[in-house]
């Protein structure tokens, strides 16, 4: 199983990623042992997860959420 998740940083930012374990991830990212975007950023919350059966289908969806403006983004977080 995969998750597609939508991070909001401290800077009200959002960052695009995927992984098998959210909350593991979510930690991570907390102790600044994510990705270099939210290390200097800083992780605040997570506001979207999508799951999906294949690693394949979430780098697609991942592609596809990453190429969206930020208000598409928190449009579908707060769906």
């Amino acid at each position: 199983m995969y998750f597609v998740y939508l991070l909001q940083c401290g800077d009200k930012s959002i960052y695009t990623g995927i992984t098998t374990d959210v909350a593991r991830r979510l930690k991570e990212h907390k102790h600044k042992k994510g990705g270099h975007y939210t290390v200097s950023r800083g992780a605040a919350k997570i506001i979207h997860t999508e799951q999906f059966a294949t690693r394949s289908e979430a780098l697609k969806r991942e592609a596809e959420i990453k190429k969206w403006p930020r208000l598409k983004k928190i449009a579908l977080a707060a769906n």
